[in-house]
């Protein structure tokens, strides 16, 4: 399988939120996804949807996928692995700052990571799914983000949106000028004064797709034809600036990006 776990170890720093719950909910996660103290749930639904949840003294955990993506069994062990592995890193973490407090005077904040898979499209060749995800270890405030997965149903395989193009670099040279443009209308909205690219504060920089995730959507249900550019908190902006989605419609030239054995599930955007 091409598409890696995704272990999430998003990096903290400062501002806002004060426990596990508060972040939770302000990142949008559902609290009823969370479980009692020291139980487990995993609800599966007929067809394939499946949401897992744990919260113990140290930890609260959720993870959940659609229906779309529980028909294809390959893609549902996938995913009931990385939230088997997920849920251990996040159990093995919490634990260590318990460990770390003993014999103190203060009690550790309760960690807490969630990841639900939502439904991009489901065309004949491809499922693309976004993962929302949501981590909090203590500090001052959590993380959170989005990531990309896409199945081929041709192959029965899974990988991130950016497999499907030649190069992070072939897809931004396609989208051209207008990734900036767009990304500095949005940063001018939010921040009331024009963005100057020569000031030399990194967030007023235009990050490449390195450093963004792909979402691949479609508007006719038959082929992909419309991308989604997201940009994390710290990635285009500070982190009070939140994070960044810009949409764009498949041009020949986003075609062109596209590797010749993946050509066939795209189309230009009429």
């Amino acid at each position: 399988m091409r598409a890696s776990l995704f272990l999430i170890s998003l990096a903290l720093s400062s501002a806002a939120c004060s426990d596990a719950t508060e972040f939770a909910e302000d990142a949008g996660v559902k609290k009823e996804a969370v479980s009692t103290p020291e139980t487990a749930q995993a609800k599966a639904a007929a067809g394939g949807a499946n949401a897992i949840s744990k919260e113990t003294e140290q930890y609260q955990f959720a993870y959940a996928w659609p229906e779309e993506a529980g028909r294809h069994d390959k893609l549902a062990a996938f995913l009931q692995e990385d939230a088997d592995h997920m849920q251990g890193e996040l159990a093995k973490e919490a634990a260590e700052d318990w460990k770390g407090a003993e014999g103190q005077d203060w009690t550790p904040r309760q960690h807490s990571a969630s990841l639900e898979w939502k439904v991009v499209t489901d065309t004949p060749r491809f499922l693309s799914l976004s993962g929302h995800l949501a981590t909090y270890s203590g500090g001052a405030h959590g993380m959170y983000g989005v990531e990309s997965l896409v199945w081929d149903k041709k192959a029965d395989d899974g990988m991130d949106a950016k497999v499907l193009f030649q190069s992070p670099i072939r897809l931004e040279t396609a989208l051209g000028a207008e990734l900036c443009a767009k990304l500095n209308k949005e940063r001018e909205k939010r921040r009331g004064i024009k963005v100057d690219p020569n000031s030399g504060d990194s967030f007023d920089n235009c990050p490449g797709l390195d450093e963004a995730t792909v979402l691949v959507g479609s508007s006719t249900g038959k082929t992909l034809d419309r991308l989604t550019i997201y940009f994390g908190p710290y990635v285009a902006g500070p982190y009070a600036e939140g994070d960044f989605e810009l949409d764009f419609p498949v041009t020949a030239a986003v075609l062109d990006a596209v590797k010749p054995e993946y050509a066939s599930g795209f189309s230009i955007k009429r």
